[in-house]
């Protein structure tokens, strides 16, 4: 027989619920194609499909279809995988069972055969039913096998393990079988072929899962599963090494590594403890004898990082899913250091929602070495990417002394919805005809690959012509302008940090030189080298008013006396956010942004000049720390409640208005080092090099690495990477906690429960004792209904969800009810001293409703 003739085949192992006639409920494993009985390596029986004892299994095949044997031998890889039965037309497998649960499992293997009856194996489509649930549609082994080799090689294959290619599959189910037959149904699409290796039937004997789990958010969702079934798309070993089945003999399941999975693997440390591990009796399912094998219970990740609370990276771990199902996330938990309740208490995350805090595996275990589960089920939407995220990170209002994370499993299953658990995938490509799975292309394939190429290179040519005239035409931008994403990577790499991130003000490295354009820049100064040196005496450091990340700021003088404030770059590592900042500040203008006047990029030096702001920065007023830089400087006491509102509210109306233009501007650095107040105490933002331009009219956010500085990052932003407008929010809220405690955001010599300001504040507010941390400075001098607005205002820009913050205009609108609050208080207590016995009292209602008109 020629080579045409010779095909390979990808044999499904397909894990079917099989009925069984035994009452002891043992597994039936089936070798598919075979006519022999044979012992795997792991004690397996493997019972041929053709063998002629039916004392063992008790089934029927509507059709036989036909056999195929591997022209190579695969030695002890699987005595499986030495047969293979191929369907042409419709088949069923049926056998008789006692009603119950059972994993069905689907085994594929490709292998060479010779055969005249079949198309290449490429070509291979087949649904597969059982009874009437269906378990795939159209569905393409070569294409699955090509998907998970490709999942390896850009994980750069986590451990040793998963680096070699992955050459079979098995396709696992959980079904509930209320008769007495269960039909296993091959039904290849038109002109192709089904085939199938092997199939498993395990019963399940006792109750494995629960009929309602917890939803992200908190509320219990029933499952009805028996009406449903299940499909596991994962099952993981949290740390520890990979379990093969025969090491879990009650359901015969692989438990896989979690290393590809795991986003950054060095954000959990590996700790491990085999002493007396047993099943928890407060586990949500009791009656069940088998979980999870207790080998999986002996390891597992804690967060890496343990010294600070506030420098911990969130474990995350992404998984591929099919978009539009329901999924349930088991996850496997056994407390292995600690002694007592509330020493670990962590939150847990489900696709960037909370699906379970003040999380404290002692207690609900009962106790160290006690092995527990805890279910969850979340919907994943056809606008998530058919991705799913798990993250476990600490509690960031719990006081226990190990606020780390603990996971030593993860099982994710597919629920089926209305009857099915298929999901037709984009076609990947082929794999290969030889065992080494490389496929000799056809002439015809070579061909159209050709024609292909050489069309997409003419075209590319063309794209290119029209990209040259246009650089020439318009130089407005470079590759690193604005409309780049400021140089960052497209791609969502949660590093998710926890309270504290490293400075990210330096820029991604830039080029040598500045060579762009500044046409664009609109109503803008271009200053010489000579005249910037002229305004700085040389940059002479007795001029020098503030450092940065960015580089030095100098106070100026130019034309007749006029003081400008000048920002000169240090590193040409700042170069994104030169660019950025002109691009900003050339197009706003606004009484609470500090206007730009110019800027200077002659040799090399990147150099921008703004108006000068006589009274510093609102962090140095705040702290009583001075400035040498105008008139108010030398005031020996710091700022009153009422200028610290007025502030607040100068700051916030320069927010609203950047997010009011047209796409919406996101500061993306907003802190009290970046508020900085004129002569008369006017608020202005400033330091715009972090700034991005808002989403698209169509989109929610805008997909962009973490920057920020510490203390101030909103949290959402943290773990998903996608910033909106109401990260700007959370970090103002941090902003009103520092003015009213006057502190740094940030201090590591404080106790632990006291580091991070805004979850320490947090905590006051929301016992309604936020006077028990005020700047004591301010005793006195303010009212407690307006500061009690205030602390709601902080505690509503703080929350979790950006969703459930404010806007900066009512953001605007509340701050200023509380200046009027405040006011009316001063007029009251003036009124009260001048009038000597009169009565007096705060008799104000607050309530944190829709903002006054403006």
């Amino acid at each position: 027989m020629d080579d045409t003739t010779k095909l390979v085949c990808f044999f499904i192992l397909i894990p079917i619920v099989v009925g069984v006639t035994t009452s002891n409920g043992e597994p039936v494993f089936i070798d598919c194609g075979s006519t022999t009985t044979n012992t795997a390596a792991d004690g397996r029986v493997w019972v041929g499909d053709g063998e002629s004892n039916k004392k063992i299994i008790n089934f029927a095949l509507s059709s036989p279809g036909f056999i195929a044997v591997p022209k190579v031998d695969f030695g002890e890889e699987s005595k499986t995988y030495k047969t293979a039965r191929i369907f042409t037309t419709a088949s069923n497998y049926t056998f008789h069972v006692l009603p119950g649960n059972y994993y069905l499992r689907l085994h594929f293997r490709p292998f060479a055969f010779e055969s005249v009856s079949v198309k290449h194996v490429n070509s291979a489509s087949f649904d597969v039913f059982s009874n009437h649930l269906k378990l795939l549609t159209d569905y393409n082994i070569s294409d699955d096998i090509l998907r998970q080799n490709s999942l390896i090689s850009s994980s750069g294959g986590g451990s040793s393990n998963l680096t070699a290619n992955v050459s079979s599959l098995v396709k696992e189910y959980f079904v509930n079988i209320s008769s007495s037959e269960l039909f296993i149904s091959f039904v290849p699409t038109q002109g192709s072929f089904a085939f199938v290796n092997a199939i498993e039937i395990v019963p399940v004997l006792n109750p494995l899962f629960f009929e309602s789990a917890s939803a992200a958010g908190g509320t219990a969702r029933r499952l009805d599963l028996v009406d449903r079934g299940l499909e596991t798309m994962f099952r993981l070993t949290v740390g520890g090494s990979e379990i093969d089945p025969a090491l879990d003999r009650d359901l015969w399941r692989k438990w896989e590594s979690d290393n590809i999975y795991m986003r950054m693997t060095n954000a959990g440390r590996i700790i491990s403890n085999t002493s007396n591990i047993s099943y928890s009796s407060y586990s949500d399912y009791s009656s069940s004898s088998s979980p999870a094998p207790l080998l999986l219970y002996s390891q597992a990740r804690i967060m890496s990082n343990t010294d600070v609370v506030d420098k911990k990276i969130n474990m995350s771990w992404n998984f591929k899913v099919d978009p539009k199902f329901e999924y349930l996330v088991r996850l496997h938990f056994c407390e292995l250091l600690y002694e007592g309740v509330g020493q670990r208490i962590f939150r847990i995350y489900l696709n960037f929602r909370i699906a379970a805090e003040n999380f404290d595996v002692f207690e609900r275990a009962g106790g160290k070495n006690k092995a527990y589960h805890k279910d969850f089920v979340d919907v994943i939407r056809p606008d998530q990417s058919g991705i799913l995220w798990l993250q476990l990170g600490p509690d960031s209002l719990s006081s226990a002394s190990g606020t780390d994370a603990l996971l030593n499993g993860v099982e994710i299953f597919k629920l089926s919805q209305k009857g099915t658990l298929a999901h037709v995938s984009e076609k990947f490509g082929g794999m290969g005809e030889d065992s080494g799975g490389n496929v000799s292309k056809s002439r015809n394939t070579w061909v159209g690959i050709l024609a292909g190429f050489v069309s997409v290179f003419t075209f590319s040519c063309f794209v290119i012509f029209c990209f040259c005239c246009r650089k020439k035409k318009d130089k407005e931008k470079t590759a690193m302008g604005l409309k780049g994403g400021g140089g960052e990577p497209s791609g969502w790499h949660p590093l998710v940090l926890h309270g504290m991130l490293e400075s990210t003000n330096n820029a991604v490295a830039a080029k040598s030189g500045v060579t762009t354009d500044r046409k664009s820049c609109l109503g803008c100064r271009n200053f010489t080298i000579p005249e910037i040196k002229s305004a700085t005496n040389n940059f002479s450091e007795s001029l020098l008013i503030g450092t940065g990340g960015f580089g030095k700021v100098y106070k100026g003088t130019i034309d007749d006396g006029v003081l400008v404030a000048i920002k000169r770059a240090h590193t040409k590592s700042s170069l994104v956010e030169f660019e950025t900042e002109i691009e900003m500040l050339s197009k706003l203008r606004h009484p609470h942004l500090v206007s730009m006047i110019g800027y200077c990029d002659e040799q090399n030096e990147m150099i921008m000049v703004y108006e000068f702001m006589g009274n510093g920065t609102l962090q140095s007023l705040l702290f009583g720390i001075g400035t040498d830089t105008g008139p108010s400087s030398s005031l020996s006491v710091s700022l009153t409640w009422k200028q610290r509102l007025e502030a607040c509210i100068g700051a916030a109306r320069g927010l609203d208005y950047l997010h009011s233009t047209d796409r919406g501007i996101i500061h993306r650095d907003v802190k009290t080092t970046n508020i900085l107040l004129d002569d008369n105490l006017v608020a202005k933002m400033a330091d715009f090099g972090l700034s991005k331009t808002g989403p698209e009219f169509d989109r929610t956010h805008v997909s962009t690495a973490v920057r920020g500085s510490f203390g101030y990052l909103d949290p959402e932003y943290f773990r998903r990477q996608q910033l909106t407008e109401k990260s700007d929010v959370y970090s103002f809220g941090v902003v009103l906690f520092e003015v009213i405690c006057a502190r740094p955001v940030i201090n590591p010599t404080l106790p632990k429960d006291q580091i991070n300001l805004a979850e320490w504040a947090l905590r006051w507010q929301r016992q309604r004792s936020l006077e028990t941390i005020v700047d004591p400075r301010l005793v006195g001098d303010y009212s407690t209904v307006s500061l009690l607005k205030f602390g709601e205002i902080a505690e509503k820009c703080l929350a979790d969800e950006g969703k459930n913050r404010p806007s900066m205009g009512e953001v605007v609108s509340h701050l200023e009810h509380v200046l009027e609050l405040h006011v009316a208080y001063l007029t009251s207590r003036v009124n009260i001293e001048e009038d000597i016995g009169g009565g007096g009292g705060e008799h104000y209602s607050v309530t944190f409703g829709s903002p006054r008109g403006r």
